[in-house]
């Protein structure tokens, strides 16, 4: 009787685990398509045994209890989520970057619309096409109206592309504002979750599986934006670093704060439980003049990404001029924006002021030169500065001094008129001042001379000393300035020695641009296909699969009723045996 008693229990433990397997599976195939589901898999394994006459001379008798769940098995591998993790931080180093360049390039136009370069070098309708023309004859009002005109279009689409530029860092300077902010986020709702797993399998009796699948989702998203290492500590607690500093503990998550540049609005990440705010010091999150590589490990993070490529500043052509090759590595070298921004503005200041200088040439002033300006203020001109070159200049149709220059700085005119001591007048250059930009011949600061827009005529194209009366025409005038797209002037890096024509350097400036994009573009395709084949590999290990589930559920499901029938037999054997006895 006893043993038809035990065989109820046996029969009884049968349908229960069938049943929480059918449970389990149930559960798999209803979060079939739920983002950072891991499947769970039903290990069966006996109950106890109980032992009978351990006495005996061969073998002690034994009697099972039944069957028991041993185990829901929460399958991970560990080292496909590590590569996944990893190759999903360097793609989005490398997708940022690459996407920054493409949009650089496609302000170019190079490809469709109206190309930067037409607007410089055509031969047909470009700056120097207009030089052309007006070489033939400078005299000719269409002629000096033609350079006009074009010299109007080059400094409207330089001022166009530079202001896409910067408006481009901007949008950058927000998706970096926005992933600071999802970092946190993050990190907010993984120590929430590390508090909730550890109150639920203190227990040592229920796996918190759901909570984990949501906590090792929310890894795989924060490891796009930055390098991450993670440890799970004996309570269910998972330690996480981000670049390299301690991020989510035990008790804390270490939130990342954003200093913003008063002049540009930019962010610069740091750390707050770093850093020493009200005195001013910042412990930021990366370092923008890290030499980055794949060997030294550190091409990892959208968010790194973004910040090289912005840069910490609007750059102009002062980045360049005299830099070392350490210090534009460390600065212009490693941000693509700053960068073109830097080699662009250097090519349009190169050509406004060589344009500039043939119209209205200079000197070294002979000898210190005392005196007073139009207002009446003193100006000293000392040995050296420069001046007017009234022998060498050119003039307007009007014959006036000083002449007027194509292309003028919006803070300042070209030349102080000075009255010297000795009751001549000089033509002091006002030089560019590069603590303001207004002064400098930068891009953002240029426009076409108001005199010349409102009178043609007053372009210099006459020679400043009258013949028979007049003022012949300055012929030459025109050689010297189509003579300018020929001439190697420009050097497009500290690590490029080759001097350069105009379109030279544009097609290097160009060029390099497109080569780094290609470079990056390869990477990020790369890892983008890595990225999968990693992900479909850990999918097999991680996902569920609807037709292995109905597999399993048919197999529990006839387990089920196997152990039911059994029941029904040991039931009916039991019934026998009574209703015989009776």
């Amino acid at each position: 009787m006893a043993n038809s008693m035990g065989s109820l229990f046996i029969g009884a433990s049968g349908i229960k685990v069938s049943q929480n397997a059918l449970n389990i599976t149930a559960n798999n195939l209803a979060n079939v398509d739920t983002k950072g589901y891991v499947r769970q898999q039903v290990l069966q394994g006996d109950r106890d045994y109980i032992t009978f006459n351990t006495t005996a001379a061969i073998s002690p008798q034994q009697s099972g209890l039944g069957v028991t769940i041993a185990d829901a098995v929460h399958a991970r591998d560990i080292f496909l989520d590590k590569t996944y993790r990893t190759q999903t931080g360097r793609h989005g180093f490398y997708s940022s970057t690459y996407e920054t360049i493409y949009e650089v390039e496609t302000m170019f136009q190079e490809l469709e619309g109206q190309a930067f370069q037409d607007v410089l070098v055509s031969k047909d309708d470009g700056l120097y096409a207009a030089f052309e023309e007006f070489a033939k004859d400078p005299s000719r009002s269409e002629n000096q109206n033609l350079v006009i005109q074009k010299a109007n279009l080059f400094v409207s689409k330089s001022k166009a592309i530079n202001q896409g530029l910067a408006k481009y860092q901007d949008n950058m300077n927000t998706q970096i504002h926005d992933i600071v902010e999802r970092i946190n986020e993050i990190g907010d709702e993984i120590s929430e979750l590390n508090k909730r797993i550890m109150a639920i399998e203190s227990g040592k009796v229920e796996t918190a599986m759901s909570l984990r699948d949501a906590r090792d989702y929310l890894v795989d998203e924060l490891s796009k934006y930055g390098a991450v290492s993670y440890k799970e500590v004996h309570n269910g607690i998972v330690k996480i670093t981000f670049e390299n500093v301690s991020f989510v503990d035990e008790a804390h998550t270490y939130h990342i704060g954003e200093k913003v540049d008063k002049v540009t609005g930019f962010i610069t990440p740091y750390w707050e439980h770093l850093s020493d705010v009200e005195n001013g010091k910042y412990y930021e999150v990366l370092d923008p003049s890290e030499e980055i590589s794949t060997l030294m490990k550190n091409d990892v993070g959208e968010l790194k990404g973004l910040v090289l490529a912005r840069g910490y500043k609007r750059a102009n052509y002062t980045d360049l001029e005299g830099v070392s090759k350490e210090k534009y590595d460390a600065t212009l070298g490693n941000s693509v924006m700053m960068n073109i921004q830097a080699e662009f503005d250097e090519l349009v200041h190169s050509l406004v002021k060589q344009i500039n200088d043939i119209f209205c040439p200079n000197k070294g002033a002979d000898a210190a030169i005392t005196g007073v300006d139009e207002n009446g203020n003193k100006v000293t001109i000392n040995k050296g500065d420069l001046i007017l070159d009234t022998e060498k200049c050119r003039v307007g149709a009007n014959g006036e001094l000083p002449p007027q220059e194509l292309f003028e700085r919006n803070g300042c005119t070209r030349y102080t008129v000075v009255r010297g001591d000795d009751n001549k007048i000089y033509y002091k250059y006002n030089e560019e001042d590069y603590s303001d930009t207004s002064k400098m011949y930068t891009i953002n600061s240029i426009q076409i001379n108001p005199v010349l827009r409102e009178s043609d005529t007053q372009l210099p194209a006459f020679e400043n000393q009258k013949i028979e009366g007049e003022y012949p025409v300055a012929f030459s005038l025109g050689e010297e300035l189509t003579a300018l797209w020929s001439k190697e002037t420009l050097i497009l890096t500290p690590h490029d020695t080759t001097p350069c024509t105009f379109a030279e350097y544009y097609n290097k400036m160009t060029g390099e641009l497109a080569t780094l994009g290609n470079v990056f573009k390869d990477a990020s395709e790369g890892l983008e296909q890595s990225k999968l084949e990693t992900d479909n590999a850990r999918q097999q290990v991680i996902g569920v699969s609807s037709d292995e589930e109905l597999t399993n559920m048919i197999k529990y499901q006839n387990a089920y009723n196997a152990a039911s029938r059994y029941i029904n037999v040991v039931s009916e054997m039991i019934e026998t045996i009574i209703s015989q006895m009776g």
